[in-house]
């Protein structure tokens, strides 16, 4: 059955390198526009103002509607959730950022990770987007479908440099935000293309898959799982502890032995030592025992041990 293959390379990590560093200054500036914005610097202020020159509605349209008991409701463009909103998602962003980042660092920010996160902030700043530019049609006579009048224009416009200032401000806050949904949908495209995996990637997992199968094959395969029981596995480890790790040496865990020489095997055999150290009655060293000094000694496995001992009910044990 043909598995879904997710690639966890990025085609150009370079280009994401370099949209993680730009929007690190937008997410800052942004935070700080909206936070000095809140809660209402200058937002009533610009309605004001557009309104005295017939491109919007006034702030007194909503106070005669309700004095006249036919309530409206206050533009989004100029409500409070506008300014907190943007704030809001400020401080998400920044949030966010960090964790990209560090996620970025330790190399585990995969494409498939990215993508739900970055449709979701693309989403947050759409919104965005939406509450600033909103329409302001509470007043017939002056209804605007469009743009505020302080995005759409020159700031110039006004006498006063305070509200000049303010309208600047306001401007470049929306044009941040655009600046911010233009990398999210960049992250976006990128991600996407990164996981469409190239021919080489599939290649190269088709490998990687085919090394796991022969791997499992082998161990279950293996002799150790399917023909030895567990004490037999037990006694061939014990045994294979027993052997020299180099060539004449004994690595007993009672007596350590010196190394076997031609010419100490000749002295040995004159002095009455048993000959045939690799052979003879010896038939592996560390298997049934060894000569330690001229002294057999005979070893025996926990194995061994345990069957040779026999309990007669009586507290104690005795050896056969």
């Amino acid at each position: 059955m043909a598995r879904c293959f997710i690639p966890r390379q990025w085609r150009m990590p370079r280009i994401v390198y370099f949209l993680m560093i730009l929007e690190f200054p937008f997410t800052v500036a942004n935070l700080a526009l909206f936070g000095i914005a809140s809660p209402n610097l200058y937002r009533t202020i610009l309605w004001a103002e557009g309104g005295k020159l017939g491109f919007n509605s006034d702030p007194s349209t909503v106070l005669y509607a309700a004095a006249n008991y036919r309530p409206v409701h206050t533009p989004l463009v100029w409500s409070n959730f506008n300014t907190q909103y943007n704030l809001v998602i400020g401080v998400l962003c920044m949030f966010f950022y960090l964790t990209k980042v560090t996620m970025w660092l330790l190399h585990v920010l995969f494409p498939i990770l990215s993508l739900p996160l970055h449709l979701a902030l693309m989403a947050l700043w759409a919104v965005s987007i939406h509450t600033q530019t909103g329409p302001d049609t509470i007043d017939p006579e002056r209804a605007n479908h469009g743009a505020p009048w302080y995005i759409t224009k020159n700031c110039n416009i006004m006498e006063d440099k305070t509200i000049r200032g303010y309208c600047m401000q306001a401007k470049s806050a929306f044009a941040v935000s655009v600046v911010m949904l233009a990398i999210m949908v960049a992250h976006i495209i990128l991600a996407l293309w990164s996981l469409y995996p190239t021919p080489e990637a599939r290649l190269a997992h088709e490998a990687k898959l085919a090394e796991k199968r022969a791997q499992k094959e082998k161990w279950e395969s293996s002799p150790y799982d399917n023909e030895m029981t567990a004490d037999e596995q037990w006694q061939h480890m014990w045994e294979l502890q027993q052997l020299p790790r180099t060539p004449g040496t004994a690595t007993s865990f009672r007596t350590p032995m010196t190394p076997m020489t031609p010419r100490t095997k000749a002295f040995s055999a004159l002095d009455g030592a048993v000959q045939g150290y690799y052979g003879g009655d010896v038939k592996g060293v560390g298997a049934q025992g060894q000569y330690v000094q001229g002294q057999y000694v005979q070893h025996s496995s926990p194995i061994q041990e345990r069957d040779e001992w026999v309990y007669d009910g009586k507290g104690k044990g005795t050896a056969m």
